[in-house]
Formats: C-alpha cells, sequence, structure tokens
C-alpha cells in the first residue's frame, strides 16, 4: 500500500469532535483577571499546559525526582493484561485529559492481543494534539478507529454519556485526579460513572501519601526544570496578554501540607512590584512574600480511594502498585 493510500486508510479511522466552547485567549484573559483580583491571588493550573509548558512537562517526567511518570509506566508495562482480563472484551476505551497517549499505548496493545478491533475515544482540550497523537496511534494499530473529542473534561463526559457504545473501560491517568479539590475530584468521578454502564470500570491512577522529602523533592527539581514550567505561566500572560512580568523577580515555591495531604505550588514574589496586563488594562500590586497560587496535588491512600470510589457510584476491585509503592493504578467498577 502506497503512502497516500495508508494516509487515506488512517484518515477514515479518525474522527474528531471540536467541542471547545469559547476562544482559548478570551477563556483565559478572563479567569487571569479573576485570579489576579482574588485574595489570595491564584491561577488555574489547566494554564500551565500552553506548547512550551506541555514541553517543560514531558522534560519534568524524565527527571530522577518525578518519579510519578515511570512508576505508573512500571505498573502499566507489568500489568496491562492482568488489567484488561478483568474487564472482558470491549466495544471502547476512553481516556480523559489523553496528551500524547503514550502510556495508553501499554493498555490498547493488551486489548488488541485479547480482541479483534477496538475503539479508542480521547478526550483532551488541545485538538491539534488530538489530532497529531491519534494519526500516531492509527499508523501503529491498524485495527484501531479513534474519535476523539477536543474539548474541556466535563463537556467531553456530556457528549460520552449519549448514546449506547457498549462496554467500557475509561483511563484517568498520571494522578490528574490529584489536580482536583476533594469536592471536584467527587464531581468528575460522578459525572465519569454517568457515562459507564455497571460493570464497566475506570482505571485511575493516584499517586501515594509517602515521605515529605520524597514528595518535595518531586517539585522541586535540582536542575530547576519545574521551576521553569511554573514561571513559564507568567511568561505566558507576557506573550499572550501583554504583560510585563520579571521573572526573574518570582521565586517556584512547592511544599508539602501533610494535615491536607497535598503539595502547594505558589509563585511567590521576591520584592514589592507593580504588573501591567496590557490586554486586560489591569495594573497587579504584589507585596514582597506575596503568593499567587497555581496548584494543588493531592496524594492519597487506599482508603481515600475506596472513599472517593464509594461515594461516585465505583467499588475498588483491585490495585496495583509500582515496586516502591510510590504509585498506584486503580480499577474501580461501575455498580
Amino acid at each position: 500500500m502506497s503512502q497516500t493510500e495508508l494516509a487515506q486508510e488512517s484518515a477514515a479511522r479518525l474522527v474528531i469532535h471540536n467541542l471547545v466552547k469559547r476562544d482559548p485567549l478570551a477563556g483565559f484573559a478572563e479567569d487571569v483577571r479573576l485570579g489576579l483580583s482574588s485574595q489570595p491571588k491564584r491561577l488555574f493550573p489547566k494554564y500551565l499546559y500552553d506548547e512550551l509548558g506541555s514541553q517543560l512537562f514531558e522534560a519534568i517526567c524524565l527527571l530522577p525526582e518525578y518519579y510519578p511518570t515511570r512508576a505508573e509506566n512500571e505498573i502499566l508495562t507489568r500489568f496491562a493484561d492482568e488489567i484488561v482480563g478483568l474487564t472482558g472484551r470491549l466495544n471502547r476505551l476512553i481516556e480523559m485529559g489523553s496528551g500524547s497517549a503514550s502510556k495508553t499505548r501499554l493498555i490498547i496493545e493488551a486489548l488488541l492481543r485479547s480482541q479483534p478491533g477496538l475503539l479508542f475515544v480521547p478526550v483532551d482540550i488541545s485538538a491539534s494534539a488530538l489530532e497529531s497523537s491519534s494519526r500516531i496511534l492509527l499508523q501503529s494499530y491498524p485495527r484501531l478507529r479513534i474519535e476523539a473529542y477536543a474539548a474541556e473534561y466535563f463537556d467531553g463526559l456530556v457528549e460520552l454519556s449519549k448514546g449506547e457504545w457498549g462496554r467500557t473501560l475509561a483511563l484517568f491517568l498520571g494522578s490528574n485526579i490529584s489536580n482536583f479539590e476533594p469536592e471536584e475530584a467527587q464531581a468528575f468521578l460522578r459525572s465519569m460513572r454517568n457515562v459507564l454502564r455497571n460493570g464497566d470500570a475506570l482505571l485511575l491512577g493516584a499517586d501515594l501519601k509517602k515521605d515529605k522529602k520524597i514528595l518535595e523533592a518531586a517539585y522541586n527539581d535540582s536542575l530547576g526544570v519545574t521551576a521553569a514550567f511554573s514561571r513559564n505561566l507568567l511568561a505566558r500572560m507576557n506573550r499572550e496578554l501583554g504583560a510585563d512580568f520579571d521573572l526573574r523577580a518570582f521565586r517556584h515555591r512547592a511544599v508539602y501540607n501533610e494535615p491536607d495531604s497535598r503539595i502547594e505550588i505558589h509563585l511567590e514574589s521576591l520584592r514589592p512590584q507593580t504588573v501591567t496586563i496590557a490586554k486586560l488594562e489591569m495594573r497587579v500590586d504584589l507585596q514582597q512574600g506575596e503568593l499567587i497560587h497555581t496548584e494543588n496535588s493531592y496524594k492519597y491512600d487506599l482508603a481515600d480511594i475506596a472513599q472517593l470510589g464509594m461515594a461516585t457510584g465505583f467499588i475498588c476491585a483491585r490495585s496495583w502498585f509500582d515496586g516502591a509503592q510510590r504509585f498506584s493504578s486503580n480499577l474501580l467498577l461501575a455498580v
């Protein structure tokens, strides 16, 4: 088959629905105005992942201090066949926040070893990332079809809840659940449950509670890549909103709040300063030591995961761990 024929055959197996409802720049501007007008100041973590931010995060995943990606890869490499063996033959594999879908390949390969074909349904905010990752997957797996949704999580879940799809496994990998506040995590899993029928399953990645030094090192790497990732959010406001943030005047700060079981990430102003955001016609005054909150990352234990599942219509049927017991993959069954 020629390259042209291969491309045509691949395109026939791909559908991308773009459900993004508002101009991304307008949404970014609106949320920046709201967040930097509030006390304490805050910015939403989803805005960390512009093109450069996503590249920096890929670099973070390779750092020796940042164990979650390697730990989850280890779990899926060792146990993918066992995981899919507990789900039965599937009609549909969903992934929320699919990104490059690199770890997803391990699940797709395990499924295609046990059944003739598969529909993969990735959901991600970036249509371009979906198209790129989908075309790569289709070239690798001729028996795969993809119906992708470019959407925010909850908008995507509303669409996925429509129609009859047959037996489904959903994936929420990478401990993305950690970035939700507890009540948001419950709301997300309830929406996920509405997509699934009784007996369907959700594979949930969750970073585990552990020694404070290990956790803080994972978010304060010695090379400063995580700090660059954080400060890129300021650079993004400079690029897209005409702001004049001096990146050298801010320090990345990540500490573990043990009572609340979460890493709290801030940008700290190193001096008194006033920042102008031209496109918002806005001035932001910051005191020395003032914090801009950018992200929380909650850590779980098995009791937390079981409780979260029970509160949202699931039971935790099985959990798998990496060799160092730092990360968990949890199979939640819809009941």
